[in-house]
């Protein structure tokens, strides 16, 4: 279930009351009149069914009410009530597969920030991963993969083409473009420093390196393991399963891949460069794709799911009924 907190203007109280009442799925509605000060109004509270909540929330954006009001929505780990489980039996579709959009989408929008945070968490990614590729050590190869933040614009590129939302891709597009450029500066800055330090030497980067050898190697099974991780990625995003994110952070080679490109150019070894940066576009490639069709998957069996549940379970409600009438 989801927790709707509304403020509301006195005069329009009844239109999004009305609204709430009317809509299949919703339970233990509160009007508190008047209680609200900025803005000034009354609060409403309802509780409604996940698999109607995108629906509903769209409704009241259709009303305006999150210009003249307030919309704050809220996940409900438990709710122990007969007519929460009733509302959720009359909504139309399984609260598992539904995708709150404006969740999604002011989500993305968040993690898709070009901050000082943000290149901070990518550049320090990226240096772990450059000791990491040096060392040929797996273990800080992983590391740094887990801390990399960037599969939050990679979703909001996803999310946006979906949406169609040209101006939340240019934004994706800026944090992913701009965060990699900065941090690879960063981490061929690094890398010298630590060749002057006798930390790093040109043989470490041109030895065997059998255990990350493959950051620089791309083939097709990097696009699938990519793809792959795409799926999980967004299906988590989209089911609040955010735990899942740290499985797909390590299975994907996009920190570790601008890490030895980096590396690389500080050494002119440009053939692992161009290998490198190549892996790092197989990657992103992939996780956008893969991202894209998952969202527009989940988009038209939820629509087919909501057809189909509207047409059967007024059906049995009917027959429910018929069943206690005769009763």
């Amino acid at each position: 279930m989801l927790h709707l907190r509304l403020i509301v203007p006195t005069g329009r109280t009844d239109e999004v009351t009305d609204l709430l009442e009317r809509t299949v799925g919703t339970a233990h509605l509160v009007v508190l009149p008047g209680v609200a000060r900025d803005p000034v109004g009354d609060m409403v509270l309802c509780d409604v069914a996940r698999e109607a909540g995108d629906e509903l929330i769209g409704a009241l954006r259709a009303l305006g009410l999150d210009e003249y009001g307030s919309i704050t929505v809220e996940n409900m780990d438990l709710t122990l009530s007969a007519r929460a489980d009733r509302a959720e039996a009359d909504a139309p579709g399984e609260g598992a597969d539904a995708v709150l959009w404006e969740e999604l989408t002011e989500a993305t929008h968040d993690e898709s920030t070009f901050s000082v945070t943000y290149v901070a968490f990518l550049a320090v990614a990226t240096m772990l991963a450059a000791c990491g590729v040096m060392l040929d050590n797996a273990i800080l190869i992983v590391g740094a993969m887990a801390v990399g933040p960037e599969f939050g614009p990679l979703a909001g590129i996803s999310t946006a083409l979906v949406q169609r939302a040209p101006r939340l891709v240019w934004r994706s597009l800026l944090a992913l473009i701009g965060g990699f450029a900065v941090a690879m500066v960063l981490t061929a800055g690094f890398a010298w420093l630590m060749d002057v330090l006798g930390l790093f030497d040109v043989g470490m980067i041109e030895a065997d390196r059998p255990n990350t050898a493959f950051v620089w190697q791309p083939d097709w099974i990097s696009f699938v393991v990519a793809f792959l991780a795409g799926i999980a990625g967004t299906l988590s995003l989209t089911s609040a399963k955010s735990g899942a994110l740290i499985g797909v952070a390590i299975s994907v080679t996009t920190v570790p891949a601008a890490a030895n490109a980096a590396v690389a150019f500080s050494y002119s070894d440009y053939g692992q460069m161009t290998g490198s940066v190549q892996q790092l576009m197989a990657n992103l490639g992939g996780i956008v794709l893969a991202g894209t069709l998952t969202l527009l998957a989940q988009k038209a069996l939820w629509r087919a799911a909501r057809n189909r549940d509207a047409n059967v379970r007024p059906s049995a409600r009917t027959a429910a009924g018929r069943r206690g009438g005769g009763g």
